[in-house]
């Protein structure tokens, strides 16, 4: 299938030591993300649009997510910077969500674990639905891919 990440890369320069939790979830994200995804460049202004499969890079440069797009190949087919700030209050919550689960995890029953896991799942959704819109006309993303990438945007968020 040609509409499909093969390759991702997170530039981490300049970004804060993550947390065991937070790399396991980064290590999950791009394990989950290059098993299964959607991906697809739409044509712009009547161009042809090279076919995947597609080589990601995510970073944040100047304030801004910068998604760099190349071929499997590595030949450069686009690069595009979406502002952070419709990102900041969903990742604040999806942090603190995500803390609370981790405490949780050490010290709560099942059923309460649960309640918080459900709670974190519906932001990250939340997470995932903002980032689909912001990629509208760039990109075509199914909700998983999206959730995936949140997580990613997460990571390049910490600290």
């Amino acid at each position: 299938m040609t509409n499909r990440i093969c390759h991702i890369e997170i530039d981490e320069r300049g970004l804060a030591r993550p947390t065991p939790e937070i790399e396991q979830e980064r290590r999950v994200a791009v394990f989950d993300l290059l098993e299964e995804n959607s991906f697809a460049l739409p044509r712009r202004e009547g161009r042809e649009v090279p076919l995947g499969p597609y080589r990601l890079g995510l970073a944040i440069r100047e304030g801004r997510l910068v998604f760099d797009i190349a071929t499997e190949d590595e030949t450069k087919v686009g690069e595009f910077h979406l502002s952070l700030g419709p990102f900041r209050q969903v990742v604040k919550d999806y942090f603190q969500i995500c803390e609370s689960y981790f405490e949780a995890v050490k010290r709560l029953p099942p059923s309460q674990i649960e309640a918080i896991d459900m709670a974190r799942r519906g932001i990250h959704n939340e997470g995932a639905r903002v980032l689909q819109e912001r990629l509208e006309g760039k990109a075509d993303v199914d909700i998983d891919t999206a959730r995936r990438l949140f997580t990613l945007i997460c990571v390049l968020h910490w600290g």
